[in-house]
């Protein structure tokens, strides 16, 4: 939340070690969201509403300048109850101190429901008397946005129906449901309704360890949300991110006018069936997010302010690369570096043919079948991050143009981490190929960008100006520090040109988060 000239980052933390388990509200404060100072938790398990955990919520700034804290804590019964906290001193700058009051909980669940499956409360929004808020449920197989309802904020009334629920996805994590403006990139508060806004619903779905999302349109009166028919309201759904990406949540920055995303890169270093053991990661670097022009989906870029990172500067422009090419990008940091790049060829005719079998897959099936190193016609090109000298280890970023049978173009991006380290593979590391398919007319003019933020073990990649998102975290061996290298590179029969290239060695923030230890 911003508050006062100051943002606030509360994150589940355990202090005890990168596992899951002993969860408190972490807490950091910034004036940039670049540099960040770490502060003691302001929530942790006390009292009998949160004996047995302080799991996840949200921020809300009522009237009068006033923050509260929902969050979900397990009460001595392992109930899973949303509760409130409130600030011991609304004068200190930086809220070091928060309050539980006695007269939680705000929100238990009713005797029909899953007192298990009721957690993560979203920011309030105001209209007509009345604040709500959605409580995260799953009832049967089916996935719950629950709607509760108050005047006061302090007692709460249970809807008759959720605002949405979908079937076959299980139990809803962490949503969040906020409007974006239908023109132009500024954001709108998060009580905003009408004409002029259209409204997203997130959520992450425990099942698979993914989020989706749809857009739609919000009936306050009923408090009901209706989905677009554009995307699927399922987990074949749209993702803001294709990656380790999980847990999400935006906030409105009235300071900026933006809408920001915050995600959780999640610890990869865990089998594909032994994900939930490993419980580290790190927050993503912040995100402002907007409509697309045509209203079908959410694009995202990187904060303004992550610019004030940048060091050293490199730049190629039109550059040719042939099938089998490799372009070392080269005087600059590459294990800690922002890139941006704009392709371009000539033709589309040798893009390959779609399979029509991989009509049900996923994009990243369909990456994990068609990966770097296969030849193609138009693609794969791209960047290979957090690459050795000699290629024994790199995490390709890259796209590939399909044809479907319709005579249209289908473009795949892919982050595909299967080459990224040497380490054995009996050491169970989480190497998926992260991938989605691009929103992109390619016939007109021939060209695709993509940027990619390299962070040591995160990979942070947006296409086509932000419309498809992957984020990998990856483990290299060799390609750590000064022995990371960067290459451009190009597996298809056509050529491809590097219109412009830029990147950047990133320096560190002055602050990363310090004084943790408490």
């Amino acid at each position: 939340m911003y508050f006062n000239g100051i943002y606030h980052l509360f994150y589940q933390y355990n202090p005890k070690g990168a596992v899951w388990g002993n969860i408190v509200w972490a807490h950091s404060v910034s004036k940039d969201l670049i540099n960040w100072e770490a502060l003691p938790p302001a929530i942790h398990p006390s009292k009998p509403f949160d004996i047995n955990g302080t799991w996840s919520g949200s921020a809300t700034i009522l009237p009068g300048n006033k923050p509260i804290i929902l969050y979900t804590g397990l009460d001595v019964d392992k109930r899973q109850i949303q509760n409130y906290a409130v600030p011991a001193n609304y004068s200190d700058p930086f809220l070091r101190e928060w309050i539980k009051p006695d007269d939680n909980p705000l929100v238990v669940p009713s005797q029909e429901m899953n007192s298990s499956q009721f957690r993560d409360p979203t920011t309030a929004w105001w209209h007509n008397g009345h604040w709500r808020i959605l409580v995260g449920g799953k009832r049967k197989h089916r996935g719950m946005a629950w709607l509760y309802r108050s005047i006061d904020f302090k007692y709460w009334v249970k809807a008759k129906h959720p605002l949405h629920s979908a079937p076959e996805t299980g139990m809803w994590e962490c949503p969040d449901f906020f409007p974006l403006a239908l023109n132009g990139r500024s954001g709108v508060d998060t009580s905003k309704v009408g004409e002029d806004v259209k409204h997203i619903l997130k959520v992450s779905l425990d099942e698979t360890r993914y989020e989706y999302y749809t857009l739609g349109k919000y009936f306050p009166e009923k408090d009901r949300y209706v989905p677009d028919n554009t995307s699927v309201d399922g987990r074949a759904g749209l993702r803001l991110d294709y990656g380790n990406f999980y847990a999400s949540k935006t906030f409105f920055d009235p300071s900026k006018n933006m809408r920001i995303l915050w995600g959780w890169a999640n610890e990869s270093d865990a089998a594909d069936d032994d994900k939930a053991k490993g419980w580290a990661g790190v927050q993503t670097i912040p995100r402002v997010v907007w409509l697309s022009p045509d209203a079908k989906q959410v694009v995202q870029w990187p904060i303004k302010e992550l610019e004030t990172l940048r060091g050293q500067k490199v730049d190629i422009n039109n550059q040719n690369v042939e099938q089998g090419q490799h372009v070392e990008v080269k005087g600059i940091t590459a294990a800690q570096a922002d890139v941006e790049v704009t392709f371009s060829f000539g033709s589309l005719e040798k893009a390959e043919e779609f399979d029509p079998n991989w009509a049900n897959l996923d994009a990243q099936t369909v990456c994990s079948l068609r990966r770097s190193d296969v030849p193609g016609g138009v693609g794969p090109f791209g960047l290979l991050t957090l690459a050795s000298q000699n290629l024994e280890e790199f995490t390709p970023v890259f796209f590939r143009v399909f044809k479907t049978k319709e005579n249209k173009h289908k473009v795949l991006m892919c982050s595909d981490a299967k080459s990224s380290s040497l380490r054995p593979f009996n050491e169970k590391l989480y190497r998926p190929s992260f991938a989605g398919f691009v929103d992109v007319d390619l016939s007109a003019d021939k060209k695709i960008s993509l940027r990619s933020l390299i962070d040591n073990s995160v990979v942070e990649s947006f296409g086509a100006g932000g419309k498809t998102c992957i984020t990998s975290r990856v483990y290299p061996t060799l390609a750590v520090n000064d022995a990371a290298h960067l290459f451009i590179f190009n597996n298809g029969t056509e050529p491809v040109t590097v219109q412009t290239l830029t990147a950047w060695s990133m320096n560190a923030p002055q602050q990363m988060n310090q004084n943790l230890e408490f």
